[in-house]
């Protein structure tokens, strides 16, 4: 919020006086708001409002409340500058249209989250349901007669290439 200026030297009019070619008087309303370093401040909502309806506007609000207004006036004035139909309307549009598209990205990107998600437990599940199966052969191996015979009662272990060939295929 841009403050108010102690600003009402008579030897220095404010840039609304100074614009407006009158003199400005101590108590000018004008001059807190519009110090005489920024005259384009006044021209902007000068061409848009009118001196006069400025002055009555400000006269109009309690002093707390005044830096706010020219703050707004300066704002709708550029804006009615740059598109004299909607003004202000039309950038709030465009803001409404561009939250409106952010959003649906959003949900597109929760979506797809979502998705990566639901993949990742799927494979996590097939692949213990691949191990568990695996592992089931392995043992039923081992445990005949005819296994124990050939190669011994050694236990099988994780780096025996069998049990890597079913996941391959994912991988390569």
């Amino acid at each position: 919020m841009e403050e108010k200026s102690d600003y009402s030297c008579p030897h220095h009019p404010c840039a609304a006086c100074k614009i407006l070619r009158r003199r400005c008087v101590e108590k000018c309303v004008l001059a807190p708001y519009f110090p005489p370093t920024d005259p384009l401040k006044f021209t902007i909502a000068h061409r848009v409002f009118g001196a006069s309806n400025i002055i009555k506007m400000l006269q109009e609000l309690p002093e707390d409340q005044r830096a706010d207004a020219v703050n707004s006036m300066v704002y709708e004035a550029n804006a009615r500058i740059r598109d004299p139909v909607y003004g202000c309307a039309a950038i709030i549009c465009q803001l409404q249209k561009q939250i409106s598209e952010l959003q649906a990205d959003l949900v597109k990107a929760q979506v797809e989250i979502m998705n990566g998600q639901t993949q990742n437990t799927n494979l996590v599940a097939l692949i213990c349901t691949e191990m568990t199966q695996n592992q089931e052969n392995i043992n039923s191996t081992t445990e005949s007669p005819g296994h124990q015979q050939a190669y011994g009662n050694s236990n099988t272990s994780l780096e025996d290439n069998n049990v890597y060939a079913p996941w391959k295929s994912l991988w390569t």
